[in-house]
């Protein structure tokens, strides 16, 4: 997705809806270790954690959550992605380099290949890709 594309919204019908059926309260991911990719998050979001334990953790973000399960025999995403992930975190920050620099310090690894010329994708350490954009582009 290029940046104009990021910042151009759809005008169906099913999107211009002033009564929401739903709000989404919380993204969850599965993991070999719930409570380490908590940590892992916790430190690249700067969200507290709210609960963790071998079994799942829970970040409070300041209008969302994130939730990670560990899963016996977790399988990790590939990359480049085969066609079974089905989602990614886009992530905005004021300097894409440095960000993806302290992530990957965290235990991160940048993808190979890289699809884009204004995001980076990394790898998360249980290897959920997630993109670094601008934070100019999300407004």
């Amino acid at each position: 997705m290029t940046d104009t594309e990021m910042n151009e919204a759809p005008t169906t019908a099913s999107t211009t809806s002033t009564t929401p059926i739903a709000k989404l309260a919380m993204v969850t991911l599965d993991a070999p270790d719930a409570s380490a990719l908590g940590d892992f998050y916790s430190a690249v979001l700067g969200w507290p954690v709210a609960y963790s334990d071998e079994n799942y953790a829970m970040l409070t973000g300041p209008s969302h959550a994130l939730g990670i399960g560990t899963i016996p025999d977790y399988k990790r995403p590939d990359w480049p992605d085969d066609g079974r992930k089905q989602f990614h975190l886009d992530l905005a920050a004021d300097d894409i380099e440095a960000a993806a620099a302290r992530c990957i310090e965290l235990g991160a690894t940048r993808a190979d290949p890289q699809p884009g010329e204004t995001w980076v994708v990394l790898i998360d350490p249980a290897g959920h890709p997630f993109c670094l954009s601008d934070a100019k582009n999300w407004g």
